[in-house]
C-alpha cells in the first residue's frame, strides 16, 4: 500500500495543474474548481489504491472523473443560485486598466463564444490548446481514433471561427 501511495503522490504531482486549469476554465472560479479538482483526485485515488483494479492511463481517467464532476456542477447549479465574490477587485493604480479592460474583454469574448460550442468541441480546445495535451492523449481520454481527435478538434475549431466571425 506505501508502494502505492508513493506512486499516486507521483501522478497527483504530474496532474495537478492540468486538472485544475481544466476544472477552473468550465467554471471559472477558483474555489468550485479546487473542490472539483480534489474530488477529481479523491475519486482516482478510491479506484487506484483498490488491489483488484488497474487503471491503463491515469490522464484519461484523471481528465473523464473532472468532465464528469463540471456536469454534475452544471446539474446542481440548476437547482441552486450560486454567488461568487471571486470576480470583486481593487484597481491597481500601477497597471493601465484601458490596456486591461480591452485584454479582459477580449479574452472573456472568446470564453463566451467557447461556451457556445457543443461539448466536445470545448473539451479538445481546452485540453489541446490550453492543457497541451496531444492528439494521442485526447484521444485515450474520449475513447476515440487519433483521426476521429483531429477530424473533432479541426470541426471545433472551425466552428469557433465561425462563431467568433458572427460577433
Amino acid at each position: 500500500m506505501e508502494r502505492k501511495k508513493r506512486l499516486f503522490s507521483k501522478i497527483y504531482d504530474k496532474y495537478i495543474d492540468k486538472i485544475y486549469g481544466f476544472t477552473f476554465f468550465k467554471v471559472n472560479s477558483q474555489e468550485i474548481a479546487e473542490d472539483l479538482t480534489s474530488e477529481a483526485f479523491s475519486r482516482t485515488w478510491a479506484v487506484f489504491r483498490k488491489k483488484d483494479k488497474e487503471i491503463d492511463n491515469i490522464q484519461a481517467f484523471l481528465y473523464k472523473t473532472a468532465k464528469n464532476l463540471v456536469i454534475d456542477h452544471y446539474r446542481q447549479k440548476g437547482k441552486t443560485q450560486v454567488v461568487s465574490t471571486e470576480d470583486i477587485s481593487i484597481a491597481d493604480p500601477r497597471h493601465n486598466l484601458e490596456e486591461e479592460a480591452i485584454l479582459n474583454s477580449d479574452v472573456d469574448n472568446i470564453k463566451e463564444i467557447l461556451y457556445t460550442l457543443k461539448e466536445d468541441y470545448q473539451n479538445v480546445i481546452i485540453w489541446y490548446y490550453l492543457d497541451d495535451l496531444s492528439i494521442s492523449e485526447i484521444s485515450n481520454v474520449l475513447g476515440r481514433t487519433k483521426e476521429t481527435t483531429r477530424v473533432l478538434l479541426h470541426r471545433a475549431l472551425n466552428a469557433l471561427k465561425v462563431k467568433i466571425k458572427e460577433n
